[in-house]
C-alpha cells in the first residue's frame, strides 16, 4: 500500500481516512514517468484500496482538475496539480538556483536542497550532475532524516531533545548495513556533526551513495544543502572541496532574505 507520507512510521494520528487514500491514488500516479497512465485495477491494487472506493476518489479528483481520464479509461495526473505546484515551492528553493548550479559546477556531482518538513526531509530542490551515472532524489520526495546527509545534517542543528523526539516518532528503520539504526549511534554522529560542521551519509540510504550535506544556519524551517554522487567519484580530495564550498554555500542562502536567519560570519556548525 502507498503510504501518503512517503515513508514508513510517518503517519500522523488524527488523519482523515479519505483525504489519506485520496493522496495515496495521487502518490501512485506521480510514482510513474511523466504523463504515464494507470488503469482504475492497477491503482486500486497498489493503494490497497476497493475499486468502488478508488473509483469515487478518482472521479472527484478528475473533476477537480487534479486528475485527467484518458480515452482509454485509463488515469493519470491532472493540470490542476500544476499551479499548486508552483504555489507549494518554498522561495527559498528559488533562490537557491543558482547556488545548486555553481555547486554541481564545482564538484560535477548531484548537488540538493531540503528542509525539515514536520518530522520527515523533503528534497525542494536539485540540480542533477552531469555525468551519466549520477545520483538523483526526485524533487518532492520525503524521506527519514536518520539516514540522509541532509536529515543528520538538521537534525545537528537543532536541539538535541527536537532531534530525540522525531527519532521516536519515525523510528530508525536499517536500509543498508552503515544505516544507523540505533538512537545512540546517531546522536554521537549527530555531536560528530556538529563539531567538524558536516554531515556524511557513507551509503547509509543506499549502497554505493555519499553524501556531503550543511546546515544552512538559521533557518526556518531548517533547512540543508548537499553534494551526492557515487562512492568511488566522492573521494577525500572532492569532500574537501565540497565542504568548502558547501559551507559557503549555507552562508549565502543564510543571508538571503525571507529565509529566517541573520547573515554570520566564520564558518557555519551544523
Amino acid at each position: 500500500m502507498v503510504d501518503p507520507q512517503g515513508a514508513p512510521g510517518a503517519r500522523p494520528d488524527g488523519q482523515v481516512q479519505s483525504v489519506a487514500r485520496a493522496f495515496a491514488l495521487l502518490d501512485a500516479l506521480a510514482a510513474e514517468d511523466a504523463g504515464a497512465a494507470l488503469p482504475l485495477a492497477e491503482l486500486a491494487s497498489r493503494t490497497g484500496l476497493a475499486m468502488p472506493t478508488a473509483h469515487r476518489l478518482l472521479r472527484t479528483l478528475v473533476g477537480l482538475g487534479h486528475v485527467r481520464q484518458l480515452e482509454n479509461r485509463d488515469y493519470a495526473l491532472g493540470a490542476g496539480l500544476i499551479g499548486l505546484g508552483e504555489r507549494a515551492t518554498p522561495r527559498l528553493a528559488e533562490l537557491a538556483k543558482p547556488v545548486l548550479a555553481r555547486l554541481e559546477g564545482v564538484a560535477e556531482e548531484t548537488a540538493n536542497l531540503a528542509l525539515l518538513d514536520g518530522d520527515l526531509v523533503s528534497y525542494i530542490a536539485q540540480v542533477p550532475s552531469r555525468h551519466r551515472m549520477r545520483m538523483f532524489t526526485e524533487v518532492g520526495r520525503r524521506v527519514l532524516p536518520h539516514a540522509s546527509g541532509v536529515g543528520k545534517a538538521m537534525l545537528a542543528a537543532i536541539p538535541e531533545p527536537r532531534a530525540r523526539e522525531i527519532l521516536r516518532r519515525t523510528g530508525q528503520p536499517r536500509y543498508t548495513p552503515t544505516t544507523l539504526a540505533s538512537e545512540s549511534a546517531l546522536l554521537a554522529d549527530l555531536r560528530e556533526t556538529r563539531r567538524r560542521g558536516f554531515a556524511i551519509d557513507d551509503g547509509e540510504q543506499e549502497v554505493g551513495v555519499r553524501c556531503i550535506a550543511v546546515a544552512i544556519p538559521g533557518a526556518s524551517p531548517p533547512a540543508a544543502v548537499s553534494i551526492s554522487g557515487p562512492a568511488a567519484r566522492m573521494t577525500d580530495a572532492i569532500v574537501e572541496t565540497s565542504v568548502r564550498e558547501l559551507t559557503a554555500a549555507a552562508r549565502e542562502l543564510a543571508a538571503a532574505p525571507g529565509v529566517g536567519a541573520a547573515p554570520v560570519s566564520g564558518s557555519p556548525r551544523s
